[in-house]
């Protein structure tokens, strides 16, 4: 492989270490977060907006960070300080005492995204296979949900927990992400003068109609899996049960992302987008039909697998796309697809409240829209690695 690329390599690791120790605190929070708001009072309105906000607010860091970062020429210190904020901002939910405050320290917490568009641009410039470096980084991003689930039960269960005390040990474990990165060498490129507009405008045409189909199909995949949580409470009656059946969720969306990461390496993004896209349209209509704990499950395993066939693949093909301006170009990606977040939960959360069948039917023609824009897509240089 070589000095560089086991440089390389090494430090693919090490940033995607930091992903994972951040996520082990962030998904001993996330799941418990829909049972929080509703038991302090809000609806499915509020369930949704959640899921919008914390998606939607993110992107407009995630874009800020990758233009200084290239407006600068550094990368790895904004990666350091987005760690540190996710921290601060995630201990602040302590003092959260109503759905409406934890909606806003959970908007506060993305704040420290600024991180994700710079460390991409790191990982994209790891050599030429993006797909499975990205890959790593989402696997271990992934297994730290799946610590943080389990750690969550555990606690729950043995030992009777409540959400605060939770917060307390899931902002601890945050503060040891900002380890990882200070042994990575930093990524230097040339300071560019050009302002954020700029950098958008000049973007590549083939990103821009890219992120237009990712910005379609988030409309649908906005994170249901909030909503597949109360639906698991709903049937078992145990939050913990549903706390369980997400943990399937995570270990699929774990073993699968590299494996899938690899595939878009040797036959080309769209093709393992594709597979993904339509996997999702099959579950968002299937679960209308589901009524069991066994079916529930499969939701959960299913859903997991269609993130690890997309997250990780649309960062890779982004990164693809880009141009000199790389972080702005990966921030814009991160922005326009976030963003769509907002009126994707707030939409979804409406319509659950008036029933979920028509919110399934909803997310299933939006899926099947996406799904006929990506076919529409032609490959060329820069589509297949």
């Amino acid at each position: 492989m070589g000095e560089k690329g086991d440089r390389h390599k090494k430090d693919v690791y090490l940033l995607s270490s930091s992903s994972m120790i951040n996520d082990i605190g962030s998904e001993m929070i996330t799941p418990i977060l829909p049972f929080y708001v509703v038991a302090l009072g809000g609806s499915g309105f509020a369930v949704g907006t959640l899921s919008g906000l914390r998606e939607g607010l993110a992107s407009l860091f995630k874009i800020l960070g990758g233009w200084v970062s290239d407006r600068i020429g550094k990368r790895r210190i904004f990666v350091f300080i987005g760690y540190f904020l996710s921290f601060i901002f995630r201990a602040s939910l302590f003092f959260a005492n109503s759905w409406k405050a934890v909606l806003t320290f959970v908007s506060f917490e993305r704040v420290g995204k600024v991180r994700d568009a710079p460390r991409d641009a790191m990982i994209a410039s790891y050599g030429k296979h993006r797909g499975r470096n990205f890959g790593i980084n989402q696997m271990m991003d992934t297994l730290g949900g799946v610590i943080g689930i389990i750690i969550v039960i555990f606690l729950f269960w043995k030992f009777n927990f409540d959400f605060k005390s939770i917060v307390i040990i899931a902002s601890l474990i945050t503060l040891l992400s900002l380890i990882p990165p200070l042994f990575v060498k930093d990524i230097r490129t040339a300071k560019t003068k050009k302002n954020i507009f700029q950098g958008i405008k000049q973007t590549n045409k083939k990103l821009k109609y890219f992120v237009l189909i990712a910005s379609i199909f988030t409309l649908a995949n906005f994170g249901i899996n909030m909503f597949l949580l109360l639906k698991a409470k709903e049937i078992t009656g145990s939050m913990i049960a549903a706390l369980g059946m997400y943990a399937f969720f995570n270990v699929a969306y774990a073993v699968f992302t590299v494996p899938f990461g690899n595939l878009s390496d040797k036959i080309g993004r769209k093709k393992v987008l594709l597979l993904g896209y339509v996997l999702f349209l099959g579950l968002a209509f299937g679960i209308i039909f589901f009524s069991s704990i066994f079916c529930l499950i499969l939701a959960f395993i299913i859903y997991g697998i269609v993130l690890a066939i997309t997250q990780s693949n649309q960062r890779a093909f982004a990164s693809d796309l880009s141009g000199k301006m790389k972080g702005t170009s990966i921030g814009f990606f991160h922005f326009t697809t976030g963003i769509v977040n907002i009126p994707a939960g707030i939409i979804a959360g409406i319509l659950w409240d008036v029933n979920p069948v028509i919110m399934f039917v909803y997310l299933s023609a939006i899926a099947l829209l996406a799904v006929i824009l990506l076919c529409t897509l032609r490959e060329g240089e820069g589509y297949k690695r």
